[in-house]
């Protein structure tokens, strides 16, 4: 008879996987019962030492050498953000997509809402398109529901073993009006699946929402990041057979890594650092803060005044998205973003170095980075920052290559290195104080009243510099700041989040059908939570109507 360990008796990890750093909050258990949270971090990136960063960094902790199965004996569960699908988004790499939709409508993605952000410029650069092919589905339902055109199967079945012999696995189904009448997204889902598609996302299941355009994107987006992100997912389960492992959404909640989505997965990292914040700033007794979320490729600046904030629909990377998100402002200034002097004026980032090559300080013969601004005012202490450069990945941060490059710019500028290193660091402070103003007292919210809760690997060094900039008097650094967005992920609740459109006119006869569909909603949710082995018993549910007028 075999005897399953207790969970007291087990480890948890709770790990962010960042761009440039990943950090790992392991909760040991001690032989009198009580838990001792220990900390590691390692580079994201280093191909010579490691295969993935989240389980290297388990192993470390565990003791146990390269290779070494991690199982359920010893770890209760894995937490996780990651930056997985982020990445494959920005750098366009996800999964070649094929996009069905309703004939006429070939383009209509393309063309979208014809929005220019830059009014004047002569030389529009659209964003790449997610989808690689089309094919027209002969269909049509009116918005009432009428039946415009059948759905010929024949004609859509041919063209998706076309689309299969050509080398494409995962599809979008996006009708018009399929959000309501779903019967021939259906269809269309059963034809792509007998074909082989292993991927299939339907739009009335991933944004059942109206309009057009954004429900689209979003069903696109979901089909091609799923199997990006479900390969990482097996990647890290291969190397942990049998131990539970969760992911951060967007939306600031766990869930079980086999329902993890594409269009959950966007914020998944910094979510953490939102839920690590609001907890902790609230057991330290500080009821509105802005998050100052600064690590090696970006910062991330959120307010939090008792409630969380999120987003319904957003655009990131050039794309309309449909999906609950924290409000999160992201600016391309973190440690790693890479510094540039042109003859006339200093620039920082928005390009950045990240884990690999890094900054030039990571022995990896990277460029000037703010890091290394950093190391040259000696706000970091190489002795003290961990040891995990060089080619043995023991070394610490070279501070001599550092001193060499700054001492070329000085030569160019004219000015002493140390003066030169100053003025990068208070351009990047500027530009991360300006993304706090966005969120704060572009909102009507008076930033001097706000403590100002900094975290991230980069945070410290400048939250002081920051909080000047803006006039803020207090500043918030929890013991595991460095860490908070792993830490948060430990700290949060599993959730699901259901959505659906209620197109009726708001008035006393409605409210019976609108309680009717939040139950419906609800129970939804309670199903899949104890599908999840949540435990639906503790479950609370939260009931949101957005109405418009």
């Amino acid at each position: 008879m075999s005897h399953q360990p207790s969970p007291l008796s087990r480890w948890q990890f709770w790990i962010d996987r960042g761009g440039t750093f990943t950090d790992v909050v392991g909760r040991r258990p001690e032989a009198d019962g009580r838990f001792t949270l220990v900390t590691h971090k390692l580079l994201s990136e280093n191909p010579e030492q490691y295969k993935d960063a989240a389980v290297a960094g388990i192993r470390h902790l565990l003791g146990l050498k390269p290779g070494e199965p991690v199982t359920p004996a010893q770890v209760e569960c894995v937490k996780m953000g990651t930056t997985v699908a982020t990445n494959a988004l920005l750098e366009r790499k996800g999964e070649p997509t094929l996009l069905i939709t309703t004939r006429g409508f070939k383009d209509a993605l393309r063309i979208a809402y014809q929005n220019r952000p830059r009014l004047f410029d002569r030389h529009i650069v659209l964003p790449e398109l997610l989808y690689s092919r089309v094919i027209e589905a002969q269909e049509r339902v009116g918005a009432r529901g009428e039946m415009i055109e059948p759905l010929d199967e024949a004609h859509l079945k041919e063209r998706l073993w076309a689309a299969y012999d050509a080398g494409l696995r995962s599809v979008a189904i996006v009708f018009m009006h399929g959000y309501r009448y779903t019967a021939h997204e259906q269809a269309a889902a059963r034809l792509a699946r007998e074909a082989g598609f292993t991927q299939v996302s339907s739009s009335h299941e991933t944004s059942p929402m109206m309009k057009f355009v954004s429900r689209g994107d979003t069903t696109v987006v979901d089909a091609y990041l799923s199997p990006i992100l479900r390969r990482y997912v097996d990647q890290v389960a291969s190397e942990m057979p049998g131990v539970k492992l969760f992911f951060m959404q967007s939306s600031g909640g766990l869930t079980d890594a086999g329902t993890f989505q594409g269009k959950d997965a966007i914020l998944s990292g910094p979510a953490g650092g939102i839920v690590g914040m609001a907890r902790t700033a609230e057991l330290a007794g500080h009821e509105k803060v802005i998050g100052f979320d600064m690590g090696g490729t970006s910062t991330d600046v959120s307010h939090y005044a008792g409630s969380f904030e999120r987003e319904f629909e957003t655009q990131v990377a050039g794309v309309r998205m449909r999906a609950p998100m924290m409000s999160i402002h992201t600016v391309a200034a973190g440690g790693g973003s890479i510094l540039g002097f042109d003859g006339a004026r200093f620039r920082v980032g928005p390009e950045s170095a990240g884990a690999n090559p890094g900054p030039a300080s990571y022995r990896r013969g990277g460029p000037l980075a703010v890091t290394d601004a950093n190391v040259m005012v000696g706000k970091i202490q190489p002795a003290h920052f961990p040891h995990v450069f060089g080619h043995a990945a023991n070394e610490a941060l070279d501070g001599d290559v550092v001193a060499q490059k700054f001492a070329q710019l000085a030569v160019q500028s004219g000015r002493s290195q140390e003066d030169v290193a100053h003025g990068f660091i208070q351009i990047a402070v500027q530009q991360m104080a300006n993304a706090i103003k966005k969120i704060s007292v572009a909102r009507g919210y008076d930033v001097t009243r706000y403590t100002l809760q900094c975290f991230g690997g980069a945070g410290g060094q400048h939250a002081c510099l920051v909080a000047d900039a803006l006039g803020m008097t207090r500043v918030f650094v929890h013991p595991l700041a460095g860490v908070l967005s792993a830490y948060g992920m430990g700290l949060a609740d599993q959730n699901v989040i259901r959505e659906q459109a209620v197109e009726i006119k708001l008035a006393p006869d409605a409210l019976p059908g609108i309680e009717a569909t939040l139950d419906a909603l609800a129970a939804t949710a309670r199903t899949e939570l104890e599908r999840q082995q949540a435990g639906s018993s503790t479950a609370v549910v939260h009931r949101r109507v957005h109405v418009r007028y």
